[in-house]
């Protein structure tokens, strides 16, 4: 069969041979099917699923297995045989292969790739303990990453004790199933059902989908940045962060109007302030994870006691420049006033076996979960919350929370099977809050952030945040995991990440040091957005205006974040066209270097700066790799360095950050140690 040139390079075909078959692009063999090792396997599945607020345990006991080797071809496709009955038929239509399982009952699918020995594998969403997945096992599907998420620590095991709350390496936010690999080829599995990206057989790939049917794309390039813009083609791209987002920190605040009194600390330390972010704006509750808001999304008696005049608050402060920022999610708590129009308009998902909202369990109090299955659902809340109670009111930016907490066992609007509805819901969530934004004709203005996704979010979302860490430096849930989150995404697609400077998770007697927060600020000023976060537990926990010497450290590097807008947006505008993501593992700049494949502790901010946060606690030193041929230059001593391994002071206040010497931007760069040191 004669294969063609299509839009994402050439098509896939089949090639037969006497021992089986093998499906091609180009020169590439994307599948070697033989009779002893076949390349697709199916099964019956039994699956059992649990939710305890949005941590899910997920098994499978799949019975009637069959590895068909036998094969023939049947015009175009394959079909694989099984007691030459065809049992799987394979099919190819451009660059996708489409898998239908022939046998009746049958809804498993393991598809086997060849693997490059010694090869990296990267992707499936936004992962925060490792960057480079090989030799390990990710299951694709969004839920709370977990407490922890290193089940060897007393924490892990305290929180997976209490709802199985621990989480593990693979649990996150933003799962999604496509995977890159060293030899610059892209596989996306085209699905939404529950999947997992298998890569412990080093001499294979597998990829197992829980669906009778299933499509995979192929992508290919010569290189990591080409493919990495294919993919920001195929998912959709964000456009350039709004200007103010640039020239500052957004500063995170909960304690109702005195907020506003507390921002005016930060800017007499002489603070670089974007915006004033209070995420209690519509209201709170206390619960024993800590401080709670009140899921009642609109300028409630809640909100006037804690906000007597905030339309006017918003309005002064605009005038100063300074934009307000507020909270949102896709859920309604039974005890606020949105609940009943909601119910009566039809917008909550259903009970199984009766009209009536399918309640979650949030923590100590039940929510409606909101069905954007329903366009009069979508067009409600993008209208009636967000537009007319949050951008109608002048606020220019918020957190759009959650989207992880879709049960299996309700009934959706659509008909359609609550298990592979629950990866799209953050992608319908993110189309919602798109789309208030649009219909105020406030794209690229507006800005909201959210940490769920899955396939097709990036259409969407403009800015991703790396969720719920632990105020600490933990291996697998604190600070050094948001280098991880960022990389990771960015590598499907994501231009725009950052975190809750600060972290946010305090539970267990876990609370803030001041090298904690100080570490944070130097890592989160080398980010596209600087943001704080008093986290669940503020009285507890230090917060940046607890001490001069934190508020003076938060103002220092807050200047620095705003003193790199002129870079940044030169990032943000190559992000817009060429999808490439601000923050960025060395290989994609220096893909020649495998050396380089697995590191994720360090991060080039675009082409031409480095920077290497320290992530230990107690360091004030740390090894740094070079990347390259040329020298790199030190900020803040102005020191050139050798491409190669390093080891170099890094005390507080001084993290490891070099730039190019020959770099268009050299001057600004170079200008980072004067701005530090006001």
């Amino acid at each position: 069969m004669p294969h063609r040139r299509g839009l994402l390079g050439v098509d896939l075909h089949f090639r037969c041979r006497e021992d089986g078959f093998e499906l091609v692009m180009g020169a590439r063999v994307l599948l070697n099917h033989t009779d002893s090792c076949p390349s697709v396997v199916i099964a019956r599945g039994a699956p059992l699923v649990e939710m305890v607020r949005g941590n899910f345990r997920i098994e499978d006991s799949p019975t009637g297995q069959i590895a068909p080797g036998a094969f023939r071809r049947a015009g175009d496709e394959i079909e694989l045989l099984d007691a030459r009955r065809p049992v799987v038929r394979l099919s190819c239509s451009g660059n996708s292969l489409r898998i239908t399982c022939l046998e009746p009952g049958y809804d498993r699918i393991w598809l086997h790739l060849p693997a490059t020995p010694g090869g990296a594998v990267w992707g499936g969403g936004e992962q925060m303990s490792y960057l480079d997945l090989t030799g390990r096992r990710y299951p694709m599907w969004t839920s709370e990453p977990g407490v922890g998420r290193d089940k060897s620590t007393e924490l892990t095991r305290a929180m997976d004790a209490e709802g199985m709350a621990g989480g593990n390496y693979w649990t996150t936010n933003y799962p999604q199933p496509t995977f890159l690999t060293s030899d610059w080829l892209a596989v996306h599995c085209a699905e939404s059902a529950y999947s997992v990206l298998d890569f412990t057989d080093p001499s294979r790939h597998v990829v197992e989908v829980w669906r009778g049917e299933a499509r995979f794309e192929f992508l290919a390039a010569d290189g990591p940045k080409e493919l990495v813009g294919r993919l920001s083609d195929r998912f959709g791209r964000q456009p350039e962060l709004p200007e103010w987002a640039l020239a500052g920190a957004i500063v995170g605040l909960k304690s109702g109007d005195s907020s506003f009194d507390r921002l005016e600390r930060f800017i007499d330390a002489g603070a670089a302030i974007a915006g004033l972010w209070c995420e209690d704006w519509a209201g709170i509750r206390e619960t024993s994870f800590g401080r709670r808001l009140f899921w009642d999304w609109h300028l409630g008696a809640r909100s006037a006691e804690r906000f007597p005049d905030l339309e006017t608050r918003i309005a002064e402060f605009a005038q100063r420049g300074i934009r307000f920022l507020a909270y949102v999610n896709p859920y309604l708590a039974v005890d606020g006033e949105l609940f009943a129009e909601a119910a009566a308009g039809g917008h909550f998902c259903l009970a199984p076996g009766r009209d009536e909202p399918h309640l979650v369990d949030f923590g100590e109090f039940d929510c409606g979960v909101l069905d954007f299955t329903r366009e009069a659902t979508r067009a409600w809340f993008a209208e009636r919350i967000i537009g007319r109670e949050m951008l109608d009111r002048g606020i220019a930016g918020w957190m759009a929370d959650f989207g992880e907490y879709l049960p299996t066992d309700l009934r959706l609007a659509d008909g359609s099977d609550p298990m592979e509805a629950h990866n799209l819901y953050p992608v319908q969530w993110a189309e919602v809050n798109a789309r208030a934004v649009a219909g105020r004709g406030k794209t690229g203005e507006a800005l909201f952030l959210m940490r769920a996704g899955f396939s097709g979010v990036q259409a969407h979302c403009p800015l991703l945040w790396a969720g719920d860490q632990c105020v600490d430096f933990s291996r697998h849930d604190g600070i050094g995991t948001v280098i991880t989150a960022a990389l990771s995404a960015g590598l499907v697609g994501n231009a725009y990440s950052h975190a809750d400077c600060g972290g946010y998770t305090s539970l267990h007697g876990h609370i803030r040091t001041e090298e904690l927060l100080m570490r944070w600020c130097e890592l989160a000023a080398f980010a596209p957005v600087m943001r704080s976060h008093e986290g669940n537990r503020p009285e507890e926990n230090l917060q940046y205006d607890s001490t001069p010497g934190l508020l003076a450290c938060f103002a220092r590097w807050s200047r620095v974040h705003a003193h790199l807008a002129p870079y940044v947006r030169t990032l943000c505008r190559e992000a817009a066209q060429t999808g490439l993501p601000l923050q960025r593992p060395l290989f994609l700049e220096y893909p020649d270097h495998p050396e380089l494949f697995a590191v994720q502790d360090q991060y080039l901010y675009g082409p031409e700066l480095l920077v290497a946060p320290v992530i230990e606690e107690g360091a004030d030193r740390r090894e740094i790799v070079l990347p390259g041929d040329a020298p790199w230059r030190h900020c803040w001593t102005a020191e050139d360095f050798a491409p190669g391994t390093h080891t170099i002071a890094a005390p507080i206040g001084a993290p490891p950050v070099f730039y190019r010497p020959g770099s268009t931007h050299a001057a600004l760069f170079a200008g980072l140690a004067g701005v530090l040191g006001k």
